[in-house]
């Protein structure tokens, strides 16, 4: 094979100024020597046959979702064939009918870029600098990108022109079209199966939303249809009973006694999402999440063979060493399958590693979400370093976005201490207590503005902000002719989608993700908001995606990578994080204990639990630092939400029986819900292969076929070759 460097003068470059002339772009082109060299070295597979297996046998409710398919020709905009990796000694067995359209746009720039970012141009104290980005971040080049194929808004005036761009737009990237289902095909074939794979979970994900989202409302209207019968409710609201209620002040000296009635209406609404109901959810949707998962590892199975990415081995792209790795090793070592490669060193990985874990445990302790500069264990592969920088960067962010959730639903409230013997931190500030209605509800608050309020802004924003930025770019251009404003130029004024920009397409829905799993015992609403916010992100992420921003280079992916297991860890998580919501966060464990041994009443079983949750303090027993400057009324006691022992008991204050069978009741609760959840989860993921078998069958009868035709092959060449040689013995 030849070297990148020989190869890149087999690489066309064109140079032309912008109209203003400040600008100098270098136009590059492939030959067809560069594809088929690099095609054999990126193990790319091509096309031998037409795909000759029947489809799967069709589904008779297609004809109800009939208005929500695209034309044929959008959802699979070329034939299937059978495939096999490219080899430069065997190209009669491919089905090459033009060279110029042999390989898509997409593996053409993907070729391309592989080039690019391995080339040497020079050494600097004796170490080769190769490499665009390196020459991108000295400011040699401004940019570097593949070019759109056309105008989104129009078809390109080349008839030879296959105007995706366009297509795309007009099919996918417009919001009057959310209800339609989404090209993917077409999306992998212009912007790769990176990109590609990503759409296909996204609206994956949504699919799955519509179910717990549907759960979520029946559980919601199951409180708002109860809500007048809550016993809870109706007693801190009755003046006769929370009016004549006198509660502790919720701060030291400024603050005042207060009426529990006070709080009426937001124990009503607090009534909507701390219900029976509401603990079938949390259990609902620890089942949930796992049909999830389990039907993505089957839809992303059947993607793969699709997509041609079943023999996508993971070695192949471990070989592929990333260029700033090779530039940082000084070293060499033996390698079994590629020979000789570069290494670091054991003490320079130890050292670096620890650096960067030091760096890592100190930003996360003092939660700051930050991009971070720091000497770390240097990853070899670009796979490598994806997964440990996603990895990192979602560590940051899950302690920005989910710290005060956790802190509300498992600490705020929870170590107050008692009226005259309050907790302090640090001797100084006093714990903070709950709202009046309880944690439950300032979750749910939490959770609301979050769903509704900061998905709905982010996505204003996500639209708005480069369609701006590419307006104000292009001002100068606007009025000047089209073959004036060049395709490159135009291209060259759009945004960049930068190598981060999948992450943060990523992390933004698995944020959401954890929001709807980690806390949905709190608010059964938060799928339904997903649900709609969704729906508008697909439709937003496609129209910037499309007309915003400039071509991504194209790479391979065959799943999500490791925000799998960062969902898997998730799923996992959030079962504990609702039992401990229903147990702890929630009243509904106290009310139950009340119910089955404290209640008097067989009428109205959960008549007197107000005044049973409620403890009883002297106000004599203040001490000068808690004790409130006004007491107008000369109440003598005052109630505080806890099981304490009265003043006048033997145990005055201390933690009365009822607390400790409580607190035995949630810690069981705790225990039988994970266990029955977590069986239920593995038995599901048991139940459910991660391949479907029509796509297991298929993936080995296209195996057989396509070994077949290249065993055929090589046969004909055999005897091709034995009657050549027969014949020049004969002559």
């Amino acid at each position: 094979l030849h070297s990148p460097f020989s190869l890149m003068c087999a690489l066309t470059f064109l140079g032309q100024e912008s109209e203003d002339g400040k600008i100098c772009f270098v136009k590059i082109h492939a030959t067809w020597d560069v594809l088929i060299t690099y095609a054999e070295v990126l193990n790319i597979k091509v096309p031998i046959k037409e795909n000759d297996i029947p489809s799967t046998v069709e589904n008779p409710l297609d004809c109800m979702l009939a208005p929500l398919r695209l034309p044929e020709k959008v959802m699979h905009p070329e034939p299937d064939y059978f495939t096999a990796p490219f080899s430069r000694d065997k190209q009669e067995l491919y089905l090459i009918n033009d060279e110029s359209t042999f390989f898509s746009p997409s593996m053409r720039n993907r070729i391309v870029n592989y080039i690019l970012t391995r080339c040497p141009y020079g050494t600097e104290e004796g170490k080769k600098k190769f490499g665009i980005k390196r020459l991108l971040n000295n400011g040699t080049y401004t940019a570097a990108y593949p070019l759109h194929d056309c105008q989104y808004w129009k078809k390109a005036n080349d008839p030879n022109c296959e105007n995706e761009r366009y297509t795309l737009y007009m099919e996918w990237a417009r919001f009057l079209r959310f209800y339609k289902e989404q090209p993917l095909d077409l999306i992998r074939k212009y912007y790769g199966e990176k990109i590609g794979i990503y759409f296909a979970w996204l609206g994956f994900y949504t699919e799955m939303l519509f179910l717990a989202a549907v759960v979520g409302l029946i559980c919601f209207l199951y409180g708002l249809f109860t809500m007048d019968e809550n016993m809870s409710s109706k007693e801190i609201c009755d003046p006769a009973i929370g009016g004549e209620i006198i509660m502790c002040p919720l701060c030291d000296q400024d603050c005042e006694y207060w009426r529990l009635n006070t709080t009426c209406e937001s124990s009503q609404y607090s009534h909507l999402f701390d219900n029976v109901a509401t603990l079938f959810f949390a259990i609902f949707m620890g089942i949930w999440v796992t049909l999830f998962l389990e039907f993505w590892k089957r839809r992303q199975a059947r993607l793969k063979y699709e997509w041609d990415l079943v023999d996508f081995e993971e070695e192949q792209q471990q070989l592929q060493l990333r260029p700033e790795y090779e530039a940082k090793c000084t070293h060499k070592k033996k390698n079994p399958v590629t020979q000789m490669e570069p290494y670091l060193p054991i003490t320079s990985q130890a050292v670096r590693f620890c650096i960067s874990g030091t760096t890592v445990l100190f930003w996360v302790s003092i939660f700051l979400n930050h991009h971070f500069n720091t000497y770390q264990k240097i990853p070899r592969t670009h796979m490598e370093y994806e997964n440990r920088l996603t990895m990192k960067m979602f560590l940051f962010q899950f302690v920005n976005y989910y710290s005060s959730c956790f802190y509300v639903a498992f600490f705020k409230g929870k170590f107050v201490g008692y009226p005259g013997a309050y907790t302090y931190m640090f001797n100084r500030w006093r714990n903070e207590e709950c709202d009046p209605a309880g944690c439950l509800i300032e979750l749910t608050t939490q959770l609301t503005i979050v769903m509704a309020g900061k998905q709905i802004w982010g996505n204003i924003q996500e639209a708005i902000v480069p369609w701006i930025c590419n307006w104000w770019g292009r001002r100068k251009a606007r009025n000047n002719p089209e073959n004036l404003y060049s395709r490159w130029e135009q291209d060259h004024d759009l945004q960049t989608f930068g190598a981060l920009g999948l992450f943060y397409e990523y992390l933004e829905m698995v944020i959401q993700f954890g929001f709807i799993t980690l806390f949905v015992a709190s608010f059964p609403l938060a799928p339904l908001l997903a649900l709609m916010n969704n729906i508008l992100e697909i439709r937003v992420d496609s129209w910037k995606l499309t007309t915003q921003y400039r071509r991504p280079v194209a790479a391979k992916a065959h799943s999500i990578g490791v925000w799998q297991e960062i969902l898997n860890g998730m799923a996992i998580l959030s079962v504990v994080t609702n039992a401990f919501i229903v147990a702890f966060t929630s009243d509904m464990i106290p009310r139950l204990v009340y119910y089955y041994t404290a209640s008097e009443n067989e009428d109205s079983p959960m008549s007197g639990y107000i005044n049973n949750s409620l403890s009883v303090f002297q106000i004599s027993d203040f001490p000068d630092r808690n004790k409130p400057k006004l007491n107008p009324e000369n109440f003598v006691i005052c109630r505080y939400r806890d099981y304490r022992y009265p003043p006048d008991h033997e145990k005055k204050y201390l933690h009365s029986m009822q607390f400790w069978h409580i607190l035995a009741a949630k810690l069981a609760f705790i225990i039988i819900m994970e266990h029955v959840v977590f069986i239920v989860k593995f038995f599901v993921a048991w139940m459910i292969p991660d391949v479907p078998a029509d796509v297991k069958a298929k993936i080995k009868r296209e195996k057989y076929l396509t070994q077949k035709i290249l065993y055929e092959y090589e046969f004909e060449k055999l005897k091709e070759r034995l009657c050549q040689e027969t014949h020049n013995v004969l002559s």
